[in-house]
């Protein structure tokens, strides 16, 4: 047995092992994927057919053989036509790094700074009166056709502004806010809702729309509701609620600074990290 297990480890070299990695990350992703997404049930269903097909083999029930083949051809365009979003967002996401992302020079970093205290001063002044808010920060997915929904204003952030554009009444308060770099380029836009059939029924369409805008690219949504004042916040599909200034103030300073924020976004209220937990209804 020994003598086996040296002949085997003697015979891997180094392209074999990277072989062996490039293929167990691509089934770990895959597995990933099919958790995260819908393709959970179909994955089961795909999985019986298979077994189907191999015991019509096995037993020579031709027809039914057949029958399994054509659809299983006919298949592979449904699965694209029917997870078109998710394999878009998937392919997005390959083409986004940070690898390259260069470093802030102590001016930017300042008026990043500036800018999160305006955001930060905006929600919070918005949470006390219950004034509904929702806020898109666009990354590296640019949300052109988002922007073109609405109207744009490219103006600087201020508080007093982002205050106005969502006061009950103004024109443009039932939309989103799209902002791109360090200006608040269009308001008044309309967002895609979600896909998730899974969400409480007491969300509204503030909610699910901040919710739909980041499955589709890799903004983050800032929402406020107007019958609780909730801060909430959207993120690869996924919503925290009941977040605070401190938590606002690190998601967007890692928006400007490039940081890892996931365990900010996990600790920040985790016993709400799951919707079905709240009884928040807004707008």
């Amino acid at each position: 047995m020994q003598e086996f297990i040296s002949n085997v480890a003697s015979g891997i070299g180094l392209n074999d092992i990277l072989d062996i990695a490039v293929v167990a990350f691509i089934f770990y992703k895959l597995l990933d994927f099919i958790r995260e997404n819908r393709a959970g049930q179909l994955a089961k269903g795909l999985l019986i057919v298979i077994l189907a097909a191999g015991l019509s083999n096995l037993l020579n029930l031709y027809a039914l053989s057949w029958l399994i083949r054509s659809t299983l051809a006919v298949g592979v365009i449904a699965l694209v036509v029917i997870f078109q979003p998710e394999l878009r967002r998937a392919l997005e996401s390959l083409g986004r790094s940070k690898f390259f992302k260069g470093s802030l020079s102590k001016e930017d970093k300042s008026k990043a700074q500036e800018i999160t205290r305006e955001f930060v001063e905006a929600l919070l002044s918005m949470s006390d009166t219950k004034t509904g808010a929702l806020i898109v920060i666009e990354r590296q997915t640019a949300l052109t056709d988002i922007c073109e929904t609405g109207t744009e204003i490219d103006s600087k952030v201020t508080a007093q502004l982002i205050g106005n554009i969502f006061y009950e009444g103004a024109p443009l308060h039932d939309g989103a806010v799209i902002v791109r770099g360090d200006r608040l380029h269009s308001a008044g836009c309309v967002l895609p809702l979600t896909s998730n059939q899974n969400l409480p029924k007491e969300l509204g369409t503030r909610h699910r729309a901040g919710i739909g805008i980041t499955e589709v690219s890799d903004a983050i949504s800032l929402i406020v509701s107007e019958e609780t004042g909730i801060i909430s916040m959207a993120r690869d599909g996924k919503l925290t609620r009941y977040m605070d200034g401190k938590d606002v103030e690190k998601v967007l300073l890692d928006c400007y600074f490039g940081n890892d924020t996931d365990d900010i976004i996990s600790k920040a209220k985790s016993a709400f990290d799951k919707i079905g937990g709240s009884k928040d209804a807004p707008k």
